[in-house]
């Protein structure tokens, strides 16, 4: 079979097909999706069955917004027998490229969630049943494709490959942080996420060092502000409202009661602008290209609250603006609907 595999937040399934809808136009791809309402789950179906290889190459999650995970499909495997799940799982993995890691998964759901105890054990005798058959090799291999095998519930599997540069390497696409007991607000999480998925480790030693100078505007209480002082950033603290006492103790941190929308930085160009205003996306995505264009930040990340009834349309609008103020520019844009973010998108814009 062709198509694609693809999770996300539930509720935003729409959304995702709507995202896999236009990747496939933009190919040339003709294809429909099946989902279910709140399953967090979109599987996308090409008519014309083209090769397992050419589907692996051509689409990233990466590229995609609504999207944790996603994957190649291969077969799904119905009504299957309680006392021996295995054989038919050997049996339909036959064609498969020989891959190096195996996940098995579930959906991020209620109902899903209840499936995770038996996909931990499950995961074992199902690896060695793999290895046995020469679909895995005997030891991890992480330049290989990783196997996936999807359980919606415990008598069903969706089967697939996905190529390590196109899949996230999170367990279900989700990066799971712990939120800091200092941090003055849960909020802190949405930019930890931001700066360890659109940054890689080495670029984060580079470009968050002790004593560069960054903007927060709505920074109240200081959730995304904690984390540019964890990291020694000199912080412009912008909201109307009261910051957190231990960030101010920290000598780093600046308050100014300001609108967000008029502030201007004292120093130019900061390294870093972050923003999490309740506003229109909008009116805050023309705010931070603005900031771009003039010169008075060098990356930005910030969100996007989105309506109920126009999230993709949104996220798409938002995309078009920040190119048209950009016309011109050299600039990179990556958005996301990230694990800790609910109604809104986070991203991150910069100069190349």
């Amino acid at each position: 079979m062709s198509g694609y595999m693809a999770y996300c937040r539930a509720g935003f399934e729409g959304e995702l097909v709507k995202e896999l809808q236009q990747e496939a136009s933009a190919a040339g791809v003709l294809g429909y999706a099946q989902t279910q309402k709140d399953g967090g789950l979109v599987h996308y179906q090409a008519v014309d069955n083209s090769s397992m290889q050419s589907q692996l190459q051509s689409l990233s999650v990466h590229r995609l917004v609504f999207a944790r995970q996603l994957w190649v499909h291969w077969q799904t495997l119905d009504e299957l027998d309680v006392s021996d799940r295995i054989s038919p799982i050997l049996a339909a993995c036959e064609g498969l490229p020989v891959c190096g890691e195996l996940r098995v998964e579930y959906p991020d759901t209620t109902e899903g969630r209840e499936l995770s105890r038996f996909c931990r054990k499950f995961t074992v005798p199902l690896r060695q049943a793999l290895r046995g058959k020469g679909v895995l090799t005997k030891k991890e291999q992480a330049s290989k494709p990783v196997l996936f095998a999807f359980f919606t519930h415990s008598r069903q599997v969706h089967l697939g490959v996905g190529l390590p540069e196109n899949i996230s390497p999170e367990p279900l696409g989700i990066l799971r942080l712990k939120s800091p007991s200092e941090a003055p607000s849960r909020s802190t999480l949405k930019l930890d996420e931001a700066l360890q998925l659109f940054l890689t480790s080495a670029e984060r030693d580079q470009r968050l060092q002790p004593g560069m100078h960054g903007v927060d505007l709505g920074a109240c209480p200081g959730g995304w502000t904690y984390q540019l002082v964890r990291r020694g950033i000199f912080v412009q603290a912008v909201d109307n409202g009261a910051m957190a006492d231990s960030l101010m103790e920290t000598g780093l941190v600046q308050h100014y009661s300001a609108d967000g929308f008029k502030y201007e930085p004292r120093k130019k160009p900061v390294n870093w602008l972050v923003c999490d205003m309740v506003e229109s996306p909008l009116r805050v995505a023309r705010l931070m290209a603005q900031w771009l264009e003039r010169r008075w930040c060098q990356e930005a990340i910030f969100n996007l609250k989105l309506p109920m009834k126009k999230r993709y349309e949104s996220v798409t609008e938002a995309r078009e603006l920040i190119a048209e103020i950009l016309a011109g520019h050299e600039y990179r844009l990556s958005i996301k609907h990230l694990y800790h973010d609910r109604e809104e998108v986070t991203c991150h814009l910069s100069s190349r």
